[in-house]
Order: structure tokens, then sequence, then C-alpha cells
């Protein structure tokens, strides 16, 4: 198992997904994020951990971005601009946006993360 901060990166990452993932368990459809306190505190929540995966991958691409290259299924760019979005204009987040996410990206998003982590450990 490498033990370096490339390596803790994607583990990270990994661990937001999961959380994510876990979080939006109980949201069936979009307004299930503004329709409640609760809704609202889980799209807050998730919003927060899909900042934390787009700041983690923006230091990674800063510093290995031909990583990403082996990894095209994902649209990396995306997630960094929904990173920024988050963290510069989050009045204008889209609750249905964040829902499409959730059910339809993070998913694949996971599974490739997984595949990295896997190269990585048995490439370090």
């Amino acid at each position: 198992m490498p033990e370096n901060v490339l390596f803790d990166q994607f583990k990270s990452i990994l661990e937001s997904i999961e959380i994510t993932q876990d979080r939006f368990d109980t949201i069936q459809i979009a307004e299930d994020f503004v329709t409640s306190p609760e809704g609202v505190t889980k799209l807050d929540s998730i919003a927060m951990r899909l900042q934390i995966i787009g700041e983690i991958i923006k230091s990674i691409d800063t510093k290995h971005s031909a990583l990403f290259q082996n990894y095209p299924l994902i649209d990396w760019k995306k997630i960094m601009k929904l990173r920024d979005l988050i963290s510069h204009h989050y009045d204008i987040i889209n609750h249905k946006i964040i829902f499409d996410i959730c059910k339809n990206h993070m998913p694949k998003l996971k599974n490739t993360i997984t595949q990295i982590i896997n190269d990585l450990s048995t490439n370090p």
C-alpha cells in the first residue's frame, strides 16, 4: 500500500463520495432537498462534500494533470468548475443539478476513484 500524498488525496475523495452517497440515500426526488429543514441540511452538507472533492481534484490537477488523462470517463474539469461555483456562488446552486450529480454521476466517479486507488496501489 503506497503511503504518499497522492494516494491519501484519492482516499479522501473516496471518503467524501461515500459520505455523500450515505446522505443522499433518503433523497428520492430533487425537491426533497428543498421541502424540509432536513432536506436543506442534506443539500448543504452534500454541496460541501462536492466542494471538497473538487478542491482535492483541483489540487491533484495542479501537480499531476496527466494522471486524469488515463481516466477519460470522468469530466474532471466540470468537477473543478462545480467546486468554483459552490465556493464563490453558492447562492445560485440549483438543487436539481446536485440531485442529478448524486444520482447519475457519483457512482461512476466512485468507480473511477476506486480504480485510481487500485492503480496507485499496484504502481506506486
